[in-house]
């Protein structure tokens, strides 16, 4: 076994490789934020899915016993249809990864899976509020996780093509507090045209557009489709500027079929297990936290309405003060991550988040101090995400970028059913969404618990 060299630090990448590189963050923001964390996600767990007469039953009362077991049905299908899109990932993304890495077509490949993510989500314009359209909605929220999940391991592989050893827990930091910047830019654009009343009944934004099940939502169903576009101009510069990576003789034999790409995955994961185990300690350590991770902003929204009683526009008043807090501790995390390492920052932020989700769950329905501990969910999962990035980054041996992270994505969605399992499970029981918030904090203390271990070493599986 023998030290694989480490990062190059020379040289130096150009300034408009990296800018071009982070723009897709930039850009994902339509789909992170709009999407699966505060507008879309939120509206299909809304009244709007919900059975008529169950909704004129309860009536001005959002607190109805019968109007809150809706609701949680709703979320259950919701993450329902997430544990699926999961199931899938975990399924396909070895075969895709494996495939594709060392063909030189890593670029190809983020443009490809972009794209069909914006073709899933211009169609969601059709999701109109009636409960007939709650399942469509879904399978169409699981589709773009699905290829979006698919995009970013092209995409995270080409950090090391925009960074060196010295500036890639900045470069990988930069990317993601671009992506929240880009999150707040575009929920302000969006509740200014279209999802702020200003004191109009039935019209929301500058653009009075329709809005609640009597109007269509279609102040909602274009936001969505305003988020589509975003995704797809800002996703062009990275497949511009970014050159393809080379074709990596090691994989110039011929391809091999469905069964053979499994074949091919056990033996990466044997020859790690025997050369470069702390990768493995990792992989699975960055599966449990980064599914917690995904919760946090996929249910924090369906919980501040359902649970804390956000209208809409509180929702998205709270996903710009998330997406601020969450960017300021992304940049700085990113800096601290040259300097103190990625592992620190990973466990220093895992802690904040347990003991922040866990005072969401004793604040009751307080609505204030869910701004306060919200918020400070916010603040911990930037670095995490990026630090991850870096971590993964500095200890897989150079050449094996794209196989590496399609296995970072592969053992991700491995276990990507665990937290809105977890989450349906408590839900169900308690026939009360706020209880899902147990289901979240177990599985991001599991994290912390399984990162302990690991330390940061780089070599070769050769």
């Amino acid at each position: 076994m023998t030290a694989a060299p480490p990062l190059a630090a020379t040289p130096a990448i150009p300034r408009r490789r990296v800018v071009s590189w982070a723009l897709w963050d930039w850009g994902s923001a339509a789909f992170n934020a709009v999407v699966t964390s505060f507008v879309f996600s939120t509206y299909l767990a809304s009244g709007a899915f919900v059975d008529p007469s169950i909704v004129a039953a309860a009536g001005d009362d959002a607190r109805n016993p019968g109007l809150v077991l809706a609701k949680a049905d709703n979320a259950t299908v919701i993450s329902t249809a997430l544990t699926i899109a999961g199931v899938l990932i975990a399924l396909l993304a070895p075969v895709l990864g494996q495939r594709s890495d060392g063909s030189g077509k890593r670029k190809l490949w983020l443009g490809v899976n972009t794209a069909l993510v914006v073709v899933a989500m211009a169609a969601m314009v059709f999701v109109a509020p009636a409960p007939a359209y709650l399942v469509a909605g879904a399978a169409l929220l699981a589709a773009g996780n699905i290829f979006f999940e698919f995009a970013s391991v092209s995409y995270n592989a080409m950090l090391v093509q925009v960074s060196t050893r010295e500036t890639i827990g900045k470069v990988s930091g930069f990317g993601w507090g671009l992506g929240y910047v880009g999150g707040i830019v575009l929920l302000v654009l969006l509740l200014v045209a279209f999802l702020q009343s200003f004191g109009v009944d039935g019209r929301g934004g500058l653009f009075g557009v329709p809005t609640g099940t009597e109007g269509g939502a279609w102040d909602v169903r274009l936001s969505i489709v305003v988020a589509a576009v975003w995704f797809a101009v800002f996703a062009v510069p990275v497949l511009v500027a970014v050159p393809e990576p080379p074709v990596s003789t090691r994989d110039s034999g011929p391809r091999v079929g469905l069964i053979g790409s499994y074949r091919v995955l056990g033996a990466t994961i044997a020859k790690l297990w025997r050369t470069n185990r702390q990768v493995l300690m990792f992989l699975l350590a960055s599966a449990v936290f980064r599914d917690g991770l995904a919760a946090v902003f996929t249910f924090g929204a369906i919980i501040a309405a359902q649970v804390f009683g956000f209208s809409p526009s509180e929702v998205i008043y709270f996903a710009v003060g998330a997406n601020l807090v969450a960017g300021i501790g992304t940049f700085v995390g990113g800096w601290l991550d040259d300097r103190l390492g990625a592992k620190a920052i990973i466990v220093g932020s895992l802690a904040g988040l347990v003991l922040a989700a866990f005072g969401v769950l004793a604040i009751g329905t307080t609505a204030s101090l869910f701004w306060v501990l919200g918020l400070a969910l916010a603040l911990f999962v930037g670095p995490i995400q990026s630090s991850s990035r870096s971590f993964l980054a500095r200890v897989t041996p150079p050449g094996r970028e794209g196989e590496i992270f399609g296995l970072y994505a592969t053992t991700g969605r491995a276990v990507s059913f665990l937290a809105p399992g977890l989450f349906t499970l408590f839900v169900s029981a308690t026939g009360d969404t706020r209880y899902g918030i147990i289901g979240i904090a177990l599985v991001l203390l599991a994290g912390l618990l399984l990162m302990l271990p690991v330390k940061a070493v780089q070599r070769s599986i050769d």
